[in-house]
Order: C-alpha cells, then sequence, then structure tokens
C-alpha cells in the first residue's frame, strides 16, 4: 500500500512539473538571455529514500524547465539527495524565478560565499591525561565516534593524524578516501577513515579553476591553508609528545576525542583565502550525513546583520538543521568579530554556537631600557632576542616624511634607513590597516634590529619570523615612549620570551571573539558555550613543534563529543 501510494505521489508531482513548465513557456518567460549563476534549489526533506530516484526527480524538474536532459545535465552542479532533498544548478535571474514557483520548491538561493572563522587548553579545563580522576580518564578518549570536519582538508603528514592505539573503523561507515592532487589512499588510515573535496560552486563563483591562478592550492583534500588540519587536530588529533612553538608552550598535544576518527569535507578553498560557496558547503553537509558521522564541527559563517531563519539563505542553518535531525550533533563558531555586541552567527536553535576564552598561560618578554626600568611585553619570536643595549628610537623620529602621519604605526616605506639602521623601533598601532607583522617587515626593510609594537588589547600574538618583535600596550608604548624623549642616547636590551603559567586571570572571553544578542532576535537569549582557543597542531614539517594560532575556529572544537 506504501508503495502505490509513493508511485502516486511520483505520478502527480511529475504531472505538476509538466504544467507548470507549460504555463511558464505559454507566458513566454525570457529565460536565456540573461547570464546565467549558481543557485540553489532547496526542496526540504526528501521525498524518496532512494537518492537515485531523488536525483532523478532533480533531473527532470531541470530538464521540465530549460527544455532538455542536455541542458539540464550541463546546468545542474549537485544534486542534494542523502539528508535533505535540493540541487545546485546554473540558473538565470528568470530561471531563478521561474523554478521558485514549482510543486516542491522550498526556496532558491543564489551561490554566496562564507569566511573561515591547544597544548595547554585541556589541562586548564581539568581534562587531564596523565590523572585518574578527570572528566577524560571517565570517557573512552572519543574512541569509536565518527568525528565530521568541514572546513579547509588536512595535512595528513601531521603527527597528530597518526593511528598508534587507534580501534578498527566502525562498520556504519560510508564514506571514502577520494584520491587528488597530492592526495591518494594511503594518505588515510584508522585516523583519516575518509575525505572528500568538493569545489563546482567555488569554481564557478570566481569563474575559473584554483590551480594554476597564482594559489598554492591542492585539487584534493589536502589543505593548502593549515585552517582544516588546526580544527582537526584540536578535534581529535592524537597524543604526541613533548609538542612545542620553538621551545614555547611545551607540551603533551592532543584533541579533544584524541581516539575518535576523523571524516574530512574540504568545502574551503584558498582562492583568495578561505573561501566557501554554499554549493560546497551543503554538499559537505549532504555527504557527512551519508557517510556516518556522530558529530559535525564547522568553523565558518555569514557576516553580520544576519539572515532571518524564514528567510532560507543561511544554508549552515539548513545544512545543520537536517544534520541534527538525523542525530549528529553539530557545533559551530561564534565568529571573530569581537568584542563588539551582536556579532554572533550560527545562532540557529539546533546549533552548539561556542564562544572563545583565554587561557592561563602567556609568553611574556622583557623590555629593558638604558635607565634600568625593566618592562614586559608578550612575544612568540624565538630569533636574536638577546638584543642588548641597543640603540632605541620612536618611529616619528625618524620618519622619511615629517608631515605625514605614517610613520607612527610604522608603515611600509615610512621611515629613514639611515636613522633607523641598527636600533629597535617603538611603533604605535593607529588603526586596523596595520598590524605588528607589516610593521616589522617596514622596520627591517629600513634597518632596523628588532621592534616594540603598543597597541590595544587583543588576545593573540602574531610571529614576526626570526626578527625580534614584542607587543605591549598603549600604557607601556607610553613609558617606553617617555624614557626616549627624556634619555640623550636612549638603549634597550630584548630578552627571549618564556613561557609562564598561572599568574594571569582566567578564563575570559577573548577580545576578538564575537558577542550577542543575536542581530536577528536580540530578545531572544540562547546559551552560548565560551571555552579555551589556545589549542595548536602540528606543522606541516614532520618536527616536534607547533603553530600557535589564537582564532575562534577552535572553539567549536573544545565540545566534540566524549562518551
Amino acid at each position: 500500500m506504501e508503495t502505490n501510494s509513493r508511485n502516486w505521489r511520483w505520478e502527480r508531482m511529475a504531472q505538476l512539473l509538466a504544467a507548470s513548465a507549460l504555463l511558464l513557456l505559454q507566458n513566454s518567460v525570457a529565460i536565456s538571455a540573461d547570464t546565467s549563476s549558481v543557485h540553489i534549489v532547496y526542496m526540504g526533506d526528501k521525498i524518496h529514500q532512494n537518492p537515485q530516484l531523488t536525483k532523478k526527480y532533480h533531473n527532470k524538474m531541470l530538464s521540465s524547465l530549460l527544455g532538455s536532459k542536455e541542458a539540464a545535465k550541463s546546468s545542474i552542479l549537485y544534486s542534494y539527495k542523502h539528508g535533505f532533498s535540493g540541487f545546485a544548478a546554473r540558473l538565470t535571474k528568470h530561471q531563478a524565478e521561474a523554478i521558485a514557483k514549482f510543486p516542491g520548491v522550498v526556496s532558491v538561493i543564489p551561490n554566496g560565499i562564507h569566511k573561515l572563522h591547544t597544548t595547554r587548553s585541556w589541562d586548564f579545563i581539568g581534562i587531564h591525561h596523565s590523572t585518574s580522576k578527570s572528566a577524560l580518564s571517565n570517557s573512552n578518549l572519543g574512541e569509536g565516534a565518527i568525528i565530521g570536519v568541514i572546513d579547509t582538508g588536512i595535512w595528513p603528514e601531521s603527527a597528530s593524524f597518526n593511528d598508534e592505539g587507534m580501534g578498527q573503523i566502525p562498520s556504519r561507515w560510508k564514506g571514502v578516501c577520494q584520491v587528488g592532487e597530492h592526495f591518494n589512499s594511503t594518505n588515510c588510515n584508522k585516523k583519516i577513515i575518509g575525505a572528500r573535496w568538493f569545489l563546482k560552486g567555488i569554481t564557478d563563483q570566481t569563474k575559473k579553476l584554483l590551480h594554476g591562478n597564482n594559489t598554492n592550492e591542492y585539487l584534493s583534500a589536502r589543505d593548502a591553508i593549515g585552517h582544516g588540519t588546526h580544527t582537526a587536530s584540536t578535534a581529535a588529533g592524537n597524543f604526541v609528545g613533548n609538542a612545542n612553538y620553538r621551545g614555547l608552550a611545551s607540551g603533551l598535544a592532543r584533541g579533544g576525542a584524541p581516539l575518535a576518527h576523523l571524516a574530512i569535507y574540504k568545502a574551503c578553498w584558498n582562492f583568495p583565502i578561505g573561501d566557501c560557496t554554499d554549493a560546497d558547503i551543503l554538499k559537505a553537509f549532504d555527504k557527512a550525513i551519508y557517510d556516518g558521522v556522530d558529530v559535525l564541527t564547522v568553523s565558518l559563517g555569514f557576516s553580520i546583520p544576519l539572515f532571518s531563519y524564514v528567510d532560507q539563505r543561511d544554508v549552515i542553518a539548513i545544512g545543520s538543521f537536517h544534520a541534527t535531525a538525523k542525530g549528529i550533533t553539530v557545533v559551530c563558531s561564534a565568529g571573530n568579530s569581537g568584542p563588539l555586541s551582536q556579532t554572533i552567527t550560527n545562532t540557529a536553535p539546533w546549533i552548539i554556537t561556542v564562544g572563545a576564552t583565554t587561557i592561563d598561560r602567556a609568553f611574556p618578554a622583557a623590555i629593558t631600557l638604558g635607565n634600568n626600568l625593566t618592562v614586559w611585553g608578550q612575544s612568540i619570536d624565538t630569533g636574536k632576542h638577546n638584543l642588548e643595549s641597543v640603540g632605541l628610537t620612536y618611529s616619528e623620529r625618524i620618519a622619511l616624511d615629517s608631515s605625514e602621519n605614517l610613520a607612527k604605526a610604522c608603515q611600509s616605506g615610512s621611515l629613514n634607513a639611515t636613522m633607523a639602521a641598527g636600533k629597535i623601533v617603538l611603533c604605535f598601532s593607529v588603526s586596523d590597516q596595520q598590524d605588528i607583522v607589516s610593521a616589522s617587515l617596514a622596520v627591517k626593510e629600513a634597518g632596523g634590529v628588532g621592534l616594540v609594537y603598543a597597541q590595544y588589547h587583543e588576545d593573540g600574538l602574531n610571529q614576526c619570523g626570526l626578527f625580534p618583535c614584542i607587543k605591549v600596550d598603549y600604557e607601556t608604548g607610553t613609558q617606553i615612549l617617555t624614557y626616549i624623549r627624556r634619555s640623550r642616547f636612549p638603549t634597550a636590551s630584548l630578552s627571549f620570551p618564556t613561557t609562564v603559567i598561572g599568574k594571569w586571570a582566567s578564563p575570559r572571553v577573548a577580545s576578538f571573539s564575537s558577542r550577542g544578542p543575536s542581530s536577528m532576535s536580540p530578545t531572544v537569549l540562547k546559551v552560548l558555550q565560551v571555552w579555551t582557543f589556545w589549542l595548536h597542531f602540528l606543522r606541516k614539517e614532520l618536527q616536534r613543534t607547533v603553530d600557535l594560532h589564537s582564532c575562534l575556529e577552535l572553539q567549536c572544537l573544545v565540545l566534540t563529543w566524549q562518551e
């Protein structure tokens, strides 16, 4: 009886599609003159349990709109047929408006673009691998769980992804290890049990392929940016002893669920940097649901203001809704737009939305002035910091053009090379257009040997390579400037940074972490989980060093599943 009912529904829907197409042709809708672009035709839950029937229905719908099976085949990019129903296709504006009137279509969404939003952290929040009385010891370390990561791919050679001590791949797993550029089946193991990549949406959006267009991207699941590697290792990186960053932050690196399996879905690309399109993201959700993941982490999102849920343009909300309906926990980052209020993203009620905090670790570096006053900043650069009694100057004193304000922040080309040569230069941040890395390059180009960079409070540290640079707050910067103005021959010595734990009040919300309330519904409260963000992944080189990243993409991963 159920089969007869389904057959009747199929026949009825086919009749309605034919009638709709005929009506549109009779009304002489101009559907070929406009330029086409990718649209997502979202149709809600699947009508058919058989994915092939769902795909056939999509093709028939598109054929009835475009006039032939060949035109439909040329137009369609993806058929979403596992977790929900819909498809992505190249359509003109008139075609998109026309198909929106077809029966069963919930909405037609233009293909938008999204942006991509450590060793001590687990100890800081009380999860100690070596202690018997801990949340980690009472769990199974994520054994048997499958964590899906929708991001920029993975660097499989990282020590965090070795499969030592891993259990067998769950029999329910349906995924594959998709081969591609510098990525083959041997890159998967019992840790990385699957990898897929999706780029039809991004290549159509940019009108050119990534490969060979001044990018370092790989046409495979291999990570060219580092973001996906970072997030995957934070979620489920295996144990790596003596991990450190050039001697700093030494310890045991591990993910939240170190014995969980990883499924990688590369939907974000280095074009220009970290772009992910709706069409590719939805396909990643669709495949992850089919493959059998238990948890999905998604560290990307829209910019504000947010779309309304009834607007149907928030594809992360759509994909996560269908994943949650299938029993998959979806965890998303809140965004990197703090400290302003109403900047939070990914606020759908079925998503676990997570903010970022600091931890009680810092990397202080001493600045000893010529008058024997020692002030402190922070640095993660372990180059030639042992500069002793070196000349110290203020950037405005050595400006090429004193009538401009460029030298204050040490912008490129603003410093007098003769006056900067061999000296440590003090610079002040005056806008978001300049940062400590750019300033260090300007000082180095001018012949300077070190940088002290004063800026407003901002959590996280940037590396200047092997060039000594120390970040200080405005108060400390002003103290140093006062000394320079009062001294006839100001000098300073810079020390190496060290790792200090437990001397700072933590946790507190990180400066960059997006804040509520929601810009869409400010009067409705949602619990926002806030966790630590100082988590690290091994560098691409097979060295026992880690990159210190302080970005909000990690906060969603601290909440990954443990039984």
